[in-house]
């Protein structure tokens, strides 16, 4: 297993990744780290070179450049035992139609040497009234909850999870949320892609912002609004009832200023810090584009 120079293990260690596709570079020396029991946020637009990083992790794609160490292992040469520690939830899966729920899980619970109870994982991810269903009578939410039920029955030491809740419901994906949770809590490494922002900042200790093929930011995410938002956004409503606002990175100045102008209280005042997402356009190039 790799260490950091603190004596702290890392479940995977990437440097230097390269991989292209004929003319199209989709990951361009990426670097990334995560720690063991870490869950972590991988956020990109589309394109940015997410899943393509996630398939060279998971061993499914060959990569140019680069050296990646996950468990301790290779991807590219590990073998069936490292698989079996490895779970994984695409963006597109595909199971027997005609197999039930409960018959599709206990099916796959076969592959691992220590699998989770088929019956409580189906209940984890909110299948438990659908379980004698066949998977084609599924909706397109529920079939991406049994595609969740699928990445973890093998009891995983690293789950990655490749856009899970795509086609959720708000109320199956704060149920995924935690059961995410729980699985972090019992000490599950989680590598996180998604484009729902609230999602990465709920669930992901630490994130990473990539940009054509490169991480070009990392950490909490608190520590990137505070590095990389720096202006804040100060409205008030002015005497005719027309709604003002101003852009700065000085907001306290702002204020003082409003508050000479209006001689103590400044109607309708609200100030708002800048968000993951005003972090996240900005640093991918998307910020004109709201």
């Amino acid at each position: 297993m790799t260490t950091t120079t603190a004596g702290a293990e890392l479940a995977v260690d990437v440097r230097g990744l390269r991989k292209r596709y004929g003319d199209v570079t989709a990951v361009d020396g990426l670097d990334l780290t995560i720690g063991t029991g870490e869950v972590f946020g991988l956020l990109g637009p589309n394109g940015a070179g997410k899943s393509t990083t996630v398939e060279i992790l998971q061993g499914n794609r060959d990569r140019d450049e680069g050296t990646v160490r996950v468990l301790g292992s290779d991807p590219s040469s590990a073998g069936r035992r490292w698989r079996a520690r490895v779970g994984i939830v695409w963006q597109d899966e595909s199971a027997p139609t005609e197999l039930t729920v409960r018959e599709t899980v206990r099916h796959y619970a076969r592959y691992y040497p220590r699998p989770r109870d088929p019956d409580r994982v189906i209940g984890l991810v909110g299948l438990e009234k659908k379980a004698n269903a066949r998977i084609k009578a599924l909706s397109g939410g529920q079939r991406r909850r049994l595609d969740v039920a699928l990445g973890v029955i093998g009891d995983p030491e690293l789950l990655l999870l490749d856009e899970p809740t795509t086609g959720f419901d708000p109320a199956a994906r704060r149920q995924f949320w935690d059961l995410i949770r729980m699985l972090a809590d019992e000490g599950t490494t989680i590598l996180l892609t998604t484009h729902y922002l609230e999602e990465a900042e709920a669930l992901a200790q630490r994130l990473a912002i990539v940009s054509a093929g490169r991480v070009v930011a990392e950490g909490a995410p608190a520590e990137l609004r505070r590095r990389h938002g720096t202006e804040a956004t100060v409205e008030w409503t002015e005497p005719d009832g027309v709604r003002r606002g101003e852009r700065t990175a000085t907001p306290t100045r702002t204020i003082a200023g409003l508050m000479h102008r209006f001689d103590g209280e400044i109607p309708g005042l609200t100030v708002g810090r800048p968000t993951l997402e005003d972090v996240y356009l900005r640093l991918t190039g998307q910020e004109t584009q709201r």
